[in-house]
């Protein structure tokens, strides 16, 4: 997941996450650290640092390289998706 490469991106530290998430600073390292988190725990995150959740998989700038232009291709099917609001 791209959570730390986001915070990267916005200059938010891991206190700051913690404090416009209302949880502690050892809980936002647990999150950042986790293999996988809840899609409701990912909808916290991105509201706190004002991203659309897709962006903790895939940044715009994949999306716009793929299927040579704004889609993405479902990794099962192999049939573009479009991405609204890129």
């Amino acid at each position: 997941m791209r959570i730390k490469e986001i915070m990267k991106e916005k200059g938010v530290t891991q206190p700051e996450l913690a404090e416009k998430m209302g949880v502690s600073v050892s809980a936002v390292k647990q999150m950042v650290g986790a293999a996988s988190l809840t899609t409701a725990t990912l909808e916290k995150i991105g509201a706190a640092l004002d991203v659309p959740t897709w962006q903790f998989f895939i940044s715009p700038e994949e999306i716009v390289k793929q299927a040579g232009g704004n889609a993405l291709c479902c990794p099962y099917c192999g049939n573009p998706l479009r991405i609204v609001g890129v």
